[in-house]
């Protein structure tokens, strides 16, 4: 029998259709075509909402390379490896690990700092955070003084929020240019801007610009640490809109956090072309300051390798994210030149590390040194002075905060031992040390909050 009512909107909702971009023209052919109601069912088959995807009922197993060292310890291995467990039931993950320098990074279920979790076909946008190609990037330059290194480097860098005014802005490489363009993710005036004005700034927090000597040869290297700054938070933004909306259509039990975005959709193949694209802008971003080192001190550069460790790697089907893991087996990394670098304190050498895949390493090793307590918690253990504090735990450093104010949470004492994280290192076959970077000197942004614009304009306005 031939439908004579039209079919609108409505009529699909109550058949239990989910409304979306489909319906208009779906509407328009049942009506065009006056389908019989077994003709439409038929034809509206298509269209079905497939049944929501369950989680895990007991959690995927996974591989703890840590363990506690004493009772401070004890509170944060747990919380970590509760977090992995609630983390591990999402539908799409099959494997994942703990690294020794993990620590919590959010609500239960969350991916830890130092965590790494394997899905199939599938990129979770929270899995990598907001500091997407979190990286570092060391320079040899050969016998060059190091306090020459510093300086140079200091008068070169940018630390803080925002980015730099047009008068000392980088060149924005044209083929990086291109590529944002090409990306639906990255296409737009906005984030272009941004990517350029961004470029050769190093942000915040635990982000530095090292310099030490190698063990081994010593050779003055410089060593940096930041992320994709404002253009990879911008990416993660879009990201983790487009995967709660496909949460809410495959799998709403998945926590929000856990959001994916299945890679054999347009929107995955996009989304990880932007990932790429971003690693690229990062690099770039390492380089020019490097490079920037070089030019002005018209000396040579030696050698030179980089890593991420906060990224997504891709095996085939499985997808490999890692939150604070440095990635050991070369099939991660396209580009690689050379070993990889962990840093564990402003104090302590930067570790040249290499290592062989594992089961239980998944290919991965730490990223550094972690924290077991927060900043704020860092802040009330402490008595004395900033000053004091300061000067006892940079002793016989140049240790440089690029905000000239002092941010004790990022001081040495502020992160997990790194003589233990070393030896879990070893204890769980996670990399070799073949040559350390021993400390000379450091910048950070420091404390530069304490006299934002915004804050001297309110004392400012108070008096």
């Amino acid at each position: 029998m031939k439908t004579h009512k039209k079919v609108t909107g409505n009529d699909l909702i109550q058949l239990g259709y989910r409304q979306g971009k489909w319906m208009k023209e779906a509407i328009e052919y049942i009506n065009t075509n006056n389908l019989s109601e077994t003709d439409m069912a038929v034809y509206l088959e298509q269209f079905k909402s497939p049944d929501p995807i369950n989680l895990h009922k007991t959690p995927m197993v996974f591989s703890i390379n840590i363990k506690a060292e004493n009772e401070l310890e004890e509170d944060n291995v747990s919380k970590v490896i509760n977090s992995m467990q609630t983390l591990m039931k999402t539908p799409t993950l099959v494997d994942g690990a703990i690294m020794p320098d993990a620590c919590p990074a959010g609500p239960d279920g969350t991916i830890p700092v130092g965590g790494i979790a394997v899905a199939k076909n599938a990129i979770h946008p929270g899995m990598h955070s907001a500091d997407i190609c979190c990286s570092v990037m060391l320079t040899d330059f050969g016998k060059a003084n190091p306090k020459n290194i510093l300086d140079a480097a200091h008068a070169n860098t940018h630390f803080g929020p925002g980015g730099r005014d047009r008068d000392s802005q980088f060149r924005f490489p044209k083929e990086l240019l291109d590529a944002f363009e090409s990306n639906y993710f990255l296409n737009d005036g906005n984030m272009i801007q941004i990517a350029r004005s961004h470029l050769g700034t190093q942000g915040d927090g635990n982000h530095f610009l090292f310099v030490g000597t190698s063990k081994k040869t010593g050779n003055t290297m410089l060593v940096t640490h930041h992320g994709s700054r404002g253009p990879g938070a911008r990416l993660y933004t879009k990201g983790m809109k487009i995967a709660e909306r496909f949460r809410k259509e495959l799998s709403p039990d998945t926590k929000k956090q856990n959001a994916w975005i299945p890679f054999e959709t347009e929107e995955g193949q996009a989304y990880w072309n932007a990932l790429q694209i971003i690693r690229d802008w990062t690099k770039v971003n390492h380089e020019v300051i490097h490079n920037s080192v070089a030019d002005t001190l018209e000396i040579e550069i030696k050698n030179r390798y980089w890593n991420e460790h906060n990224f997504v790697f891709k095996d085939g089907d499985l997808f490999y994210h890692a939150k604070g893991a440095t990635p050991l087996d070369a099939k991660f990394m396209p580009d690689i030149t050379g070993p990889r670098l962990i840093p564990l304190n402003m104090s302590e050498p930067v570790l040249i590390v290499e290592g062989t895949t594992t089961n239980t390493n998944l290919g991965f090793a730490p990223h550094g040194a972690g924290r077991n307590i927060s900043r704020t918690q860092h802040r009330k253990s402490k008595t004395g002075t900033i000053m004091q504090i300061f000067k006892e735990e940079t002793k016989g450093l140049d240790v440089r905060f690029f905000s000239k104010e002092i941010d004790i949470t990022e001081l040495p004492s502020a992160y997990k031992n790194a003589r233990a994280v070393r030896d879990q290192m070893d204890e769980y076959g996670l990399g070799t040390v073949i040559d350390e970077v021993m400390p000379y000197g450091c910048i950070m942004a420091g404390d530069w909050q304490k006299n934002a614009p915004w804050k001297i304009k309110r004392r400012q306005n108070k008096k």
